[in-house]
């Protein structure tokens, strides 16, 4: 690991070079099946499949 911070697992928002916030899927799927996310009064649904990969729907 070089100098800088690795904060791919992190659990916290972290600003990377380019300002972007970055968190961690697991973190915000506590349950390890889903979550609920609000954008504009619209709400999506984020969720882990069994392979490891990220769907979100409306």
């Amino acid at each position: 690991m070089n100098a800088m911070t690795d904060h791919r697992y992190s659990t916290t928002p972290a600003a990377s070079e380019e300002d972007s916030v970055v968190h961690d899927a697991r973190a915000l799927i506590p349950d390890g099946v889903k979550a609920t996310i609000v954008l504009d009064e619209q709400v999506y649904t984020l969720r882990i499949t069994r392979a490891g990969k990220l769907i979100l729907t409306k």
